[in-house]
This record gives structure tokens, sequence and C-alpha cells, in this order.
């Protein structure tokens, strides 16, 4: 990857970065996340703050590399960028903010599609981008699987 302008992917990573701070600050998961009822392959709480910032890093790296191309497809696939990015900013105040348990479990499954298609996009574009995107994937089908597993034993 070939860094074309430095100040715009600070930027590009920031954003996603501060989307995930003000979203976790807004919902209360750091507090939360104990009071549960959790299934045994729950992670400890001190994981989701490191997986979620080398994420929220791959995410805006993928949308630098995106951005910074001359594709014509690169505002499509940018903005099915920022959508996902918004339902990821409002899962974690539907599910810890909330206690929407259920309803953050069908959000959830929204964010994934969109997700999905926002990987596709972005492969379109620049492939190395789109793989960038796959941990992401992965992780958020096991949240859907924790998510929904913690609705039904609350």
């Amino acid at each position: 990857m070939k860094v074309n302008n430095k100040s715009d992917l600070i930027t590009a990573i920031l954003i996603p970065l501060a989307a995930g701070a003000i979203s976790s600050m807004l919902s209360g998961a750091a507090t939360s996340y104990s009071s549960f009822n959790k299934p045994s392959f729950s992670p400890p709480s001190y994981i989701f703050p490191i997986v979620w910032t080398i994420l929220y890093i791959l995410m805006g790296i993928s949308s630098y590399i995106i951005y910074s191309s001359n594709d014509l497809g690169k505002r499509k696939a940018l903005t099915a960028y920022a959508l996902q990015l918004a339902f990821n900013f409002f899962w974690s105040i539907l599910f810890f903010g909330f206690s929407q348990y259920l309803f953050a479990f069908i959000w959830l499954i929204g964010l994934i599609i969109l997700i999905i298609i926002m990987i596709y996009q972005f492969y379109k574009i620049s492939p190395a981008a789109a793989y960038l995107q796959i941990p992401y994937l992965i992780w958020c089908l096991f949240a859907a699987y924790l998510n929904y597993t913690i609705y039904t034993l609350n």
C-alpha cells in the first residue's frame, strides 16, 4: 500500500476509532458486560477493547485504500462503509445501553449483511481492502452468536 497522504490515512483510522470510543462511552459497555449471565465461551471483558481497536484500525486502513483509489465505484463503496459503521455505532447502545438483546441481535444481523455488501464493494476496487475487513466479519459473526446466547440466558 502506497500512502499518498498521511493525514488522510490518519483521519481514516481515527474515524472508526472515534466512532467505537464514543459508542462505548454512550452505551456503558465496560461496566454492564460483567453483570450478564454469559456462556462459557464468552471472552473476558479485557479482550473486547483490544480486538475492537485492531478491527477499527484495519477498517480505517481499508477505507483509506478505497478513498485514495481512482475507481469510479469508490463513492458507492464508501457509502456502504459509512452505513455499516453507523450500524456498528448503534449496536453497542442498543445492547449495552438499552439492554435490548433481541433487537440488538437483529440489528447485528443487519450489520453483518452490510459488512458483506461493503466487502463486496471494496473487493471490486481493491481485494486487499476487502481482505482487511474479513477479521471484522468473523468477529461480528462471533458477536452475533454471543449476543443471541446472552439474550437466551438473560
